[in-house]
């Protein structure tokens, strides 16, 4: 938070005015301190409520504006050590020249504030950081971007740039019509109506309301028997069946069947790597290349030459979003054709015939009352993910090979 300076600035003939000179402060962190707030609200009206013409209000008000976006660019210039980006260099250098006769006193307000900055945690270093530069970036844009205060007509509009090459560029844009947007909107709605907790009743019961957790129990991530609105919600999209962890499961047995489970076991591995550790990352790249990518490897994947050739130079230097291309490449593929194939499948028939489909609760105040006495704490959302975890790890080595001569050497020491 910007510390609060008094200045005097005197307007002309007009009476000389006592203005907080962080004023923009007050608007920069929402955090500010209740007597911070209303000593600012206190003078910024005792200086409206005087005497002073509105237009000089207005330039007094800017001239403090100008002042608290002197004394950032004076402290990022420090904290970057002269290295600024060319649009604050520019910024810069217009307020050091037109507030070159306060240039010192910039400078040693942006020096205190960046030591009072280094004396803080690192955690609410970066989050202040962070704030007090979004908040300079809408108020004081980049050259040549739309700012998020214009209004009006001028929103689209770049004064900067040719007004006919704006014209030529937004008919080139694609556009869709509006019943076509609209007819997509009210197709999704109908689709998800029944779906959304909101729109419609959760079966058996809703448990913020009732007490009585049989609603998550049933939608667990590794329940063995799904709901049927579970499994009716895998057909409405291929990315719907795969973010369902049971639903991806399913889809597995049907590839399995079908000897083509190479692809989904690659987008899994791509999105380990994706969101994993960092530590992690190398390691996982070459598993994934020697499993699936190298000549010769036990679930090479086809792919078009080009996406493999820069996969595979990608993953020399390997980052998190390597396998981008790769992975879209083989996800299309599996919507395109392998999705509905999927869901004419024997396997997505029989899970739709076990499915369960719960009787809605019925409960009386009097055992409302009791769920509520009865209420336990749930798991903690950790101890489900470690155990999911476990299992997962269970399933990768019982389904890795069999190492013959490792168990043949362990059988020959017992004996």
């Amino acid at each position: 938070m910007y510390d609060i300076y008094w200045t005097v600035i005197a307007v002309g003939d007009l009476k000389t005015v006592i203005i907080p000179f962080a004023f923009s402060s007050f608007f920069l962190r929402p955090r500010i301190s209740g007597l911070h707030r209303t000593g600012l609200l206190k003078h910024c009206m005792l200086l409206l409520s005087t005497e002073v013409q509105p237009s000089a209000v207005i330039f007094i008000l800017w001239v403090c504006f100008a002042l608290s976006a002197a004394i950032y660019l004076a402290k990022r210039n420090i904290r970057k050590k002269g290295v600024l980006e060319p649009y604050e260099q520019a910024h810069y250098n217009h307020l050091h020249k037109w507030l070159n006769h306060k240039w010192d006193f910039i400078v040693m307000q942006a020096t205190e504030q960046y030591k009072a900055g280094k004396e803080r945690k690192k955690a609410d270093r970066v989050v202040f950081d962070c704030q007090e530069r979004a908040y300079w970036i809408v108020n004081r844009p980049p050259r040549r971007t739309h700012s998020a205060m214009d209004r009006g007509p001028d929103r689209l509009m770049d004064p900067n740039a040719d007004e006919n090459m704006f014209y030529q560029q937004a008919i080139m844009r694609s556009k869709v019509k509006s019943s076509v947007s609209l007819g997509a909107l009210v197709k999704y709605t109908t689709t998800y109506k029944t779906h959304d907790p909101f729109l419609a009743p959760c079966t058996p019961s809703n448990p913020w309301q009732t007490d009585n957790d049989t609603y998550w129990t049933l939608n667990t991530r590794s329940v063995q028997v799904p709901t049927k609105m579970r499994v009716e919600r895998w057909s409405f999209s291929f990315f719907e069946l795969l973010n369902d962890l049971r639903g991806r499961d399913d889809f597995k047995i049907f590839l399995k069947k079908e000897f083509s489970g190479e692809n989904l076991a690659f987008w899994e591995a791509a999105e380990e790597l994706k969101w994993g550790t960092a530590a992690s990352m190398s390691a996982k790249a070459e598993i994934i290349f020697k499993t699936f990518l190298a000549p010769g490897a036990p679930r090479w994947i086809n792919i078009d030459g080009r996406t493999m050739g820069l996969t595979v130079k990608g993953l020399e230097h390997p980052q998190r979003y390597v396998l981008e291309a790769a992975q879209t490449h083989v996800f299309l593929l599996m919507k395109k054709d392998t999705f509905f194939r999927y869901l004419k499948s024997p396997v997505y028939k029989d899970i739709q015939k076990k499915a369960l489909n719960p009787e809605p609760h019925n409960f009386s105040p009097a055992q409302l009352e009791q769920n509520a006495q009865n209420r336990s704490p749930g798991i903690h959302p950790m101890i489900i993910w470690q155990q999911e975890e476990e299992e997962k790890a269970k399933a990768a080595a019982a389904s890795a090979p069999v190492d013959v001569k490792a168990m043949m050497s362990k059988i020959d020491r017992k004996k």
